[in-house]
């Protein structure tokens, strides 16, 4: 691969030179748990080929989402900003309204799009010369013709991307609406199901190319509905998981998502050694929000996607980019996906971009020690779920690796150092938590903390004021 310029990135102290600037892989997954992984300590599911990238990178051991739910989630990542001051804090819908639930407050309206006055971190890679490809889930605009269709207009070559296919791959949406698909199919020991999303992103990658690109893979999997028509996987996990275990059954299916996800991952990577690509290309695995509570379950974290609890926002990411970072490093840097953007950025040799939330973690890279310093990480989802009458169904306590999808209330969120405050805009209540002690959040200290709970609370606010964050209103 050839390019006109020179690339030089500073990384803190040390300077890297390299005759051009680094192919982009952005791999992310869907609703994956931070405690999914086997190089994250899951014990049962098995992910061979993220172990390996883990060894071969840099793992982060407090990496979080934007947001505890999908969209806002994405839209946080590709802009940089955080859903509070993109005014993008839920899901898209078919169309424009409120949410359906008898509760105190009223939740702001849906957002049906990510605006197209947004600067994506595709757009600004494109204007550098990069060359721009999206494959797989977008859910940043109003559902079109059908669930999670993309737009003509807000779609993702609206938002920067030149080469954009759109497919459900192997995942259960691509044959959920056949009942007669629900079932399994007789595939050789070790074979997997045909991914076609994973192949036009290997078709891509296979490419010549005459300029560096920026590639996204945004998987499907591991979001319900929880299914495998690899009967082989499915069986291999019913025999790991313990006969008595509740869940026995969802989660022999849900295993094989797991490792569905790892394979398909997998098939990305060899495509970049068998195109002499691995070097030059850094490659980040991450997830969108944290796991569905009745599969993933998230021990040891608290809580599930849907809340800001650290089980619906802290995630896997794993970052590999062999000619520069050592492999098998660990660092506990707290970052947050809106840091994606900037780091993409300055790894493309581009100055940094003003008004961000997020920074880049470039220095982190080369130090994995990096120090936090004051920075806060800031979090707002105004909104309740589950939506509907399942909400009146639904019990109140948010346990652990319970199984349950408990209620969610409108709720802000901020993180300082060690500390966490977790503010209940029903009740105007905070909860006050010290992560690097009580990682599963049992003990609310906001009694014994004042001082701390009280300058926590007034940063989360004025950030929330100065972003013009919409928040929850009174039902009248």
């Amino acid at each position: 691969m050839r390019c006109p310029c020179v690339f030089v990135l500073f990384l803190l102290a040390s300077t890297v030179v390299a005759a051009e600037p680094p192919n982009l892989l952005f791999i992310l997954a869907d609703d994956l748990s931070w405690s999914d992984p086997g190089c994250y300590g899951n014990e049962i599911f098995e992910t061979p080929r993220l172990d390996q990238l883990a060894a071969e990178g840099m793992r982060f051991t407090q990496a979080y989402a934007a947001a505890p739910i999908c969209s806002a989630s994405r839209a946080a990542t590709l802009t940089g900003k955080t859903p509070a001051r993109l005014g993008f804090e839920f899901v898209v819908k078919p169309e424009a309204g409120y949410q359906e639930v008898e509760a105190p407050l009223r939740a702001p309206p849906y957002t049906l799009d990510l605006p197209l006055e947004e600067i994506t971190i595709a757009e600004l890679l494109s204007e550098t010369g990069y060359e721009t490809a999206f494959f797989g889930k977008w859910h940043l605009n109003q559902h079109y013709q059908r669930y999670l269709g993309w737009s003509p207009t807000h779609g993702p070559k609206a938002q920067g991307f030149e080469v954009a296919g759109e497919d459900f791959g192997s995942h259960p949406y691509s044959y959920w609406s056949e009942k007669e698909k629900r079932t399994f199919r007789e595939l050789p020991q070790n074979e997997f199901v045909k991914d076609g999303l994973t192949e036009r992103a290997v078709n891509f990658i296979r490419q010549d190319h005459d300029r560096p690109f920026f590639l996204m893979v945004s998987h499907f999997y591991v979001h319900d509905p929880i299914h495998t028509q690899v009967k082989w996987l499915h069986d291999h996990y019913q025999k790991k998981i313990p006969a008595d275990h509740p869940r026995r059954e969802v989660l022999a299916h849900y295993g094989a998502m797991v490792t569905a996800l790892d394979h398909y991952i997998g098939q990305l990577l060899d495509a970049l050694d068998a195109s002499g690509l691995r070097e030059n290309t850094l490659v980040i695995f991450t997830s969108d929000n944290g796991g569905h509570p009745n599969y993933a379950g998230n021990a040891p974290l608290r809580g599930s996607k849907w809340n800001l609890y650290e089980g619906g926002i802290r995630v896997p990411m794993i970052v590999r980019w062999p000619a520069t970072i050592p492999g098998g490093t660990t660092t506990e840097t707290p970052v947050a996906s809106y840091d994606l953007f900037p780091t993409f950025a300055a790894l493309a040799g581009l100055p940094e971009p003003e008004g961000l939330d997020g920074i880049p973690f470039a220095g982190t890279l080369a130090n994995p020690d990096t120090p936090a310093g004051s920075r806060s990480l800031f979090w707002h989802f105004p909104y309740y779920h589950p939506e509907g009458r399942k909400f009146d169904a639904a019990p109140d306590p948010i346990g652990i690796d319970d199984g349950i999808t408990s209620r969610t209330r409108p709720q802000s969120a901020i993180r300082k150092g060690e500390w966490k405050l977790i503010h209940f805009h029903e009740e105007d209540r905070d909860e006050l938590y010290r992560i690097d002690k009580d990682l599963s959040e049992e003990h609310d200290l906001s009694s014994e903390e004042e001082g701390t709970r009280a300058l926590l609370r007034g940063e989360l606010f004025d950030y929330l004021k100065q972003v013009e964050a919409r928040l929850p209103t009174r039902n009248e």
